[in-house]
């Protein structure tokens, strides 16, 4: 099986290989005696647009020391697509996952966020969320100029992740080289209408940059901001499980529908002050800074179906599945339930972001010698809020109306499901604030009418860096020498308030005898309704709407403190996780000749120390929690090696890559908390295996992952906008990360239960370092502009790439699971293809992108801000673009541009235990438009 794998990829890759070659000999004997004939007579032709992105992008990787991919912006406040991460996703060995519509984070080389880091202008860069991995719709496509993903690394670079390092740059105003005066507008506008009545489907960008240069060239300055106000609307299902019945056929156990709309801001600003007035003198000082304000309204119905069993104390008659349903294989595939006492949510959201990163960089050089410093800072501070509201037609203990809900399967590609339904959920004289499935389970005194969290982090980072660097002049294949130091201090704090929501009539309420609370039903005011969310696209038709945080503001809710009635509450509210590291490095720049072949590159080797410590709350004894500080210190060795073989033609390249790599765990995995859970209804069971003692928590002992990698490529560039790439890496990792469970004794913990449990063992769960495995791919890229092929296709173009990767990394390895999952590690996919087609000429541009994805193990972000994991079906994402720009004329400078986005209105799908007819998540977000402007003076 692993040769068959390997022979396919190989013929993929010999097949763009063979084709390219021979559209180049095929243009070399078509075009030579044009050629000769007019050479004396060539003008300089001015290329802009696509191909000129397309152009310094092929350079950046031409000229590179190391393995690279590079995008490039078609000009000031454009690069080729609406975010950082949908360009990223069209190179070779790249993927990106969608977040609420947004291509947010990116999979390198197989490997997910958690094995890439980000830099901008060289210097690492804090997160908002509680990892490493930075999300990338913060930073404004509008004010990146190109990024650089390096896929080597390089002693030099101190910045380095284990899949690799993706670079973020900006315009440096003095190696711009001239005045600009640009500005941008776009409108933007969701194929699904509005969800819900007080949501927004229109939604517009704007942008303004100013390059400028004074004191006879000698100081150049750069400013850019760039505002976006972007509504996503998502028709979202996700079933819950489904449950095997006594006759081996499997039936759903229940769904969650919403209408999920957001309104997503944020505004960017990035400023460059470049100094250099001598020869041998520079310095530069950046500053950038993004608010972000996202809010969310979430509104649907959660169904209880096979797994609905009416209220806990049996107030109500058990759902039950009714005779007459469809069974395909061991599925049942339609059918209907009654009985069915729903859970509505009216819930709001929303995350605020403020993320500041400055540096300043100065450089001397005195004859053979450079010295270099530079000192950076980056602060990140993230807040959170999630509001859930609960309705139905009454509570628990009530004898409120029930549903029978039809449901039919209407397959992997589509909602899931398809429903019937009877009650009227937009119906405000049926529709009561309530608790409709008692989910408080004896928790507080009250009902649980909603739930409240307010997750926080901030994350803050110190980078100092000094080298100093002797040029050779390339003696004896010695180009120059670096020595240099770095040193970096990052703090990462999280901090999580919760609060159960309760209507503030039951503080004074009577006991419930049926549920054993205090709490009843109570209508929804009138001025708290804002309209209705749209259901009816999975048969569900409307449901009420309202805005719990006027109901809390006005006194009709009030929250109890999560801590006030269950003690572990505190242990996943607060943690801190420090890190020191201290690198210095040697890198010798390696340049001359083996016979016909100019050999060039770096070998150098990193000096890594590294002190890491956390502060968090653990359970100390009886039902008491306290502090704790741990840590600990090691000390690695990073050997690295790039060459780069230019063959006698110089058209052709041969790269090697060779290093000892290092990624450190996630910052939520190296915790110090460590908190316990008792769950009631399992209190009759003693095998501790699924018993109701558990606890989990964070371990600051983790060492980083380790890996031996090897890289190899061959390169071939026939044109300026054309090259060819093939590639293949093998990555040994020494070492993984993966979750270990422990029996352990509870003996003396509060179980905050009336219920006795039949065993005080239980287990509990932290990440640990394990055994490593390997990753190994081929990827293969290609840029053609067909008038090589053809005169007459003069303008259009072609580039395309395709990685194909394997492992045998599985989830447990980094924390999900037991460490024996059999799924695959989060972000694999193990294939990618991206390709372009594009047509430029006379200021008119045309183009199309797709990019496509195997199946592959996502990851969001769930309840409590917990990491939540599950296999999506292969992805295939198509964008288009049309645009003209003005040249001359009374409107040059002036471009238009219409896009489109999603234009397939592919869907978000994952599913259950393998199983692709066994639906999980189901989110579509429709398809994207804009229109829109920019002018460059």
């Amino acid at each position: 099986m692993k040769n068959t794998k390997i022979a396919l990829a190989a013929r993929l890759a010999l097949g763009v290989s063979t084709a390219v070659l021979l559209m180049h000999g095929t243009a070399m004997a078509q075009s030579a005696p044009a050629d000769a004939a007019t050479t004396d007579d060539m003008q300089e032709i001015v290329v802009s647009g696509f191909r000129h992105s397309l152009e310094s992008a092929i350079e950046a990787k031409r000229d590179a020391s190391q393995i690279v991919e590079a995008i490039s912006a078609e000009d000031i406040g454009k690069l080729p697509d609406n975010s950082i991460a949908e360009s990223l996703a069209r190179l070779p060995g790249l993927a990106a996952q969608r977040v609420d519509g947004r291509a947010q984070v990116i999979s390198l080389r197989g490997l997910g966020p958690d094995f890439t880091l980000t830099t901008l202008n060289g210097r690492e860069q804090v997160s908002t969320g509680n990892n490493r991995s930075v999300e990338y719709d913060l930073y404004p496509s509008e004010i990146i100029s190109s990024a650089v993903v390096y896929k080597t690394p390089q002693a030099g670079f101190t910045a380095q992740g284990l899949a690799g390092t993706v670079d973020l740059q900006t315009v440096r105003p003095l190696d711009y080289g001239k005045r600009v005066l640009s500005a941008s507008a776009r409108y933007e506008q969701t194929s699904i209408g509005k969800l819900n009545s007080d949501s927004e489907d229109k939604g517009y960008r704007a942008s303004a940059t100013y390059i400028d240069q004074f004191a006879h060239d000698t100081l150049g300055v750069s400013l850019s901001i760039a505002h976006l106000n972007s509504p996503t609307q998502q028709e979202t299902s996700r079933v819950w499980g489904y449950p095997q019945l006594s006759n081996g056929q499997y039936v759903i156990g229940g769904d969650e529908v919403r209408a999920n709309s957001e309104e997503f801001n944020r505004t960017g600003i990035m400023s460059t002050v470049q100094y250099k007035p001598t020869d041998n003198f520079t310095t530069s000082l950046d500053f950038f800074y993004t608010h972000y304000q996202d809010y969310q309204w979430q509104r649907g119905i959660e169904m209880p179906l096979q797994w609905g069993n009416g209220s806990v104390n049996g107030a109500q008659p058990a759902v039950a599945l009714l005779p007459g349903y469809t069974v395909t294989g061991d599925m049942i595939t339609s059918g209907a339930f009654s009985g069915v006492k729903g859970v509505g949510r009216s819930d709001v959201g929303s995350t605020q972001s403020d993320l500041y990163s400055m540096g300043w960089n100065g450089q001397y050089t005195k004859g053979d010698w450079t010295g270099t410093l530079d000192a950076g800072y980056s602060l990140a501070d993230r807040t959170t809020t999630r509001f859930e509201s609960y309705f139905g037609t009454g509570s628990s203990g009530s004898s409120g109306a029930t549903d029978t809900i039809g449901f039919t399967n209407v397959g992997t590609n589509e909602a899931g499901y398809q429903y019937t339904h009877n009650l009227n959920y937009a119906d405000p004289n049926l529709i009561k604030l309530t608790d409709p499935n008692n989910w408080n389970g004896g928790t507080t005194p009250y009902a649980q009418n909603g739930y409240l969290n307010k997750p926080r982090v901030h994350d803050d980072l110190l980078s100092l860096r000094g080298d100093l660097k002797k040029d050779f002049h390339e003696v004896a294949f010695l180009k120059d020498i670096d020595i240099g130091v770095n040193y970096t201090e990052r703090n990462k704090e999280y901090y999580q308030p919760e609060w159960y929501v309760t209507l503030t009539s039951n503080l004074t309420a009577a006991v419930d005898p049926l549920t054993g609370v205090r709490g009843a039903s109570a209508p929804i005011p009138s001025w708290a309704m804002v309209g209705t969310a749209d259901l009816s696209w999975i048969g569900l038709g409307n449901t009420v709407a309202y805005n719990p945080v006027e109901l809390l503001s006005r006194g009709v809710y009030s929250l109890v403190p999560c801590a006030q009635y269950r003690a572990n509450c505190t242990s996943d509210s607060h943690y801190t996780v420090t890190e020191k590291v201290t690198t210095g490095f040697v890198k010798a720049d390696v340049d001359g000749t083996l016979g016909a072949v100019k050999v060039m590159g770096n070998v150098g080797l990193q000096l890594v120390h590294t002190d890491q410590s956390s502060t968090g709350v653990a359970i100390a004894a009886a039902n008491k929690y306290q502090d704790r500080t741990l840590g600990v210190g090691y000390t690695d060795l990073l050997p690295s090696l790039n060459l780069a073989f230019v063959l006698p033609n110089p058209d052709h390249q041969i790269r090697l890559g060779a290093a000892r790599e290092m990624m450190r765990a996630r910052m939520d995995q190296m915790q110090a908390n460590l908190s316990y859970g008792f769950d009631a209804s399992k209190a009759g069971i003693s095998n501790p295996n699924n018993g109701p003692w558990s606890g989990n928590g964070g371990n600051p002992y983790l060492k980083p992952w380790y890996a031996d990698a090897v890289d190899l490529s061959y390169e071939y560039y026939f044109n300026k906008a054309g090259y060819l790439s093939l590639a293949a890496f093998y990555k040994h990792l020494e070492n993984n990360i993966y979750n270990k469970s422990t029996l352990t004794d509870f003996t003396g913990i509060n179980p905050n239960s009336a219920a006795t449990p039949a065993t005080n063992f239980g287990y509990v769960t932290v990440p640990v370092n394990g055994a490593g495995g390997m990753i190994e791919g081929v990827e293969a890229a290609f840029a053609v502009p067909l008038d090589m092929v053809w005169s007459k296709l003069s303008g259009f173009g072609i580039n395309g790439a395709a990685g194909w990767t394997q492992t045998d990394l599985q989830a447990g390895s980094q924390g999900v699971g037991s460490g024996n999952s059999t799924l695959p590690v989060a972000g694999y996919s193990k294939w990618t293809e991206q390709g372009t087609l594009y047509y430029e000429n006379g200021g008119f541009g045309a183009r199309v992108s797709v990019t496509h994805r195997s199946g592959y193990l996502s990851e969001q972000t769930g309840f409590g801000q917990g990491r939540e994991f599950d296999m999506a079906v292969p992805e295939t994402l198509v964008d288009a673009q049309v645009s003209y720009d003005f040249g001359e004329g009374a409107l040059k400078g002036l471009s238009i541009v219409l896009q489109a986005q999603n234009l397939t209105d592919e869907p978000v799908i994952t599913y259950y235990n393998g199983d692709t007819t066994q639906n999980w998540r189901y989110e579509k977000y429709g398809v994207r438009y804009l229109l829109g402007a920019s002018y460059k003076y």
